[in-house]
């Protein structure tokens, strides 16, 4: 038993969704399925009555109780593909496809699937949140001959809404979403913060935006205490999740 400590009314909202899922997946003959709601959390997501959805709600392959084995995302080939695609995408014949070209799928086919429990077909729905929380269904036939490849084509945008709808009801009913507006960050705490993203000392922010480096540091500072956070690398990584200052790779502006 898992214990139960969300407060919120939208819970009884949520396991409705997951009826829901259930439902669905019956309908498409994609009847067993598997959820997360933050595959960074090894706590499944549970009903009002404390027990998991997996126990209530959805079935996996052979009874296979998957939300007790800890290091099941790990290892689970359809969580690893959640980790670099945002897209609904399905799996047949030993690889993963979407509705386009997707060069991370592709990455991650040509690892070699492991995992997959069982599984002949499926249908992933990611679910990515706010705050950098990554939620997923999957819902999947031991059935390898299954077209899966135009239930995908007719059914998957509203697979991929349920699933969203879903991660997102569950985590505005556990608390794990804030209800709070964003942050409001000026054009200079931004800039600042993406050049100390790319790796950038204070100094060498102040010479490229032409600016002093104690103003730089109170940029950051002041970008930090705006974004609730200690320090420098938490601003960064609060900030990206926001939106703020964009993937990665991208090369800041110096005007």
């Amino acid at each position: 038993m898992f214990t139960w400590t969300g407060t919120s009314v939208h819970l009884e909202e949520a396991a409705a969704l997951a009826r829901e899922i259930a439902a669905v997946g019956g309908a498409i003959n994609l009847p067993y399925i598997a959820v997360s709601c933050d595959i960074g959390a090894p706590t499944p997501p549970v009903g009002p009555d404390g027990r998991p959805f997996a126990e209530t709600t959805f079935r996996w392959i052979d009874d296979f109780r998957y939300w007790e084995d800890r290091s099941f995302a790990l290892r689970s080939a359809f969580i690893h593909a959640c980790r670099v695609c945002s897209e609904p995408f399905y799996y047949t014949g030993g690889r993963m496809w979407s509705w386009r070209a997707n060069p991370a799928l592709e990455a991650v086919s040509a690892e070699g699937i492991i995992a997959t429990y069982g599984v002949g077909a499926a249908v992933v729905a990611p679910a990515y949140l706010t705050g950098g929380v990554i939620g997923a269904v999957v819902w999947a036939t031991t059935d390898a001959s299954l077209d899966v490849a135009a239930l995908f084509e007719a059914r998957a945008a509203e697979l991929h809404a349920l699933a969203l709808r879903f991660v997102a009801t569950y985590a505005e009913a556990t608390g794990a979403t804030s209800g709070d507006a964003p942050a409001h960050l000026t054009r200079r705490e931004i800039q600042c913060l993406k050049w100390a993203a790319a790796g950038k000392t204070d100094a060498e922010i102040g010479k490229i935006v032409s600016i002093s480096t104690p103003t730089v540091r109170f940029h950051i500072v002041n970008a930090s205490r705006k974004l609730g956070v200690a320090g420098r690398s938490q601003a960064i990584h609060r900030a990206a999740t926001l939106g703020y200052i964009g993937s990665a790779d991208q090369t800041p502006t110096r005007s």
